[in-house]
């Protein structure tokens, strides 16, 4: 039986809450949830904040106080407000949220593997610093999972699963690692990507098109 992690394809998924987010953290918010210890379901929450900030950084510092709420907002709204965690800040009424997350701007730091972009990284390095257990060792698959797909989609050929291992090591100074035998098989992967490209070919395909009223 497939992980709750377990990489799943676009097309497959549900609507996103909050696009600017981006999917990984929608997923890592949907695994929060699931997550019956209340200490490790706060410690997963921390993480899941900092990744947010990573993404969405202030860059206002005079007005920390209300991003680091903003924040926390918004993890409850892209959790359907269904995460029960400690937070600073109340939560707010699921009734009364009516406003539209600020646009995030695109991150200038430096991207050490350019096939992974920095959102990929940044997950990585928050997954180090959680504590060792069950939770880390699904998020860690899942992680590892998105580096290959990532990898994939950059060089289709092929790719060994040890130097995914051995980048993800790299990604994480050491902190994190994984067996092969928890890598999605390569053939998988691509097949996956070939399914996606012939739906695109059929709906061009039988798209209707516009017919052309105007005169020469």
């Amino acid at each position: 039986m497939r992980s709750s992690l377990e990489l799943a394809y676009n097309t497959d998924t549900t609507k996103l809450v909050i696009p600017e987010y981006g999917r990984n953290i929608q997923k890592m918010v949907q695994h929060a949830i699931k997550i019956e210890d209340a200490e490790q379901r706060n410690k997963s929450a921390n993480v899941i904040i900092k990744v947010m900030d990573l993404i969405n950084p202030n860059t206002n510092h005079s007005n920390s106080e209300e991003h680091a709420q903003k924040l926390w907002a918004h993890l409850h709204i892209i959790s359907n407000f269904e995460l029960e965690v400690e937070s600073p800040y109340k939560k707010p009424e699921k009734e009364l949220y009516q406003s539209k997350p600020d646009e995030v701007p695109y991150p200038k730091n430096d991207i050490r593997f350019k096939h992974y972009g920095k959102i990929m990284e940044d997950m990585v390095k928050s997954a180090s610093e959680l504590s060792e257990g069950e939770d880390k060792e699904k998020l860690v698959k899942h992680i590892a999972n998105l580096l290959k797909t990532s990898y994939l989609q950059w060089n289709r050929d092929s790719v060994n699963d040890s130097l995914i291992i051995k980048q993800l090591e790299e990604l994480s100074a050491g902190k994190l690692t994984i067996s092969a035998d928890k890598l999605r098989d390569t053939s998988d992967i691509v097949r996956t990507f070939k399914k996606k490209k012939s739906n695109n070919k059929n709906y061009s395909k039988n798209k209707p098109r516009r017919k052309y009223h105007g005169s020469f």
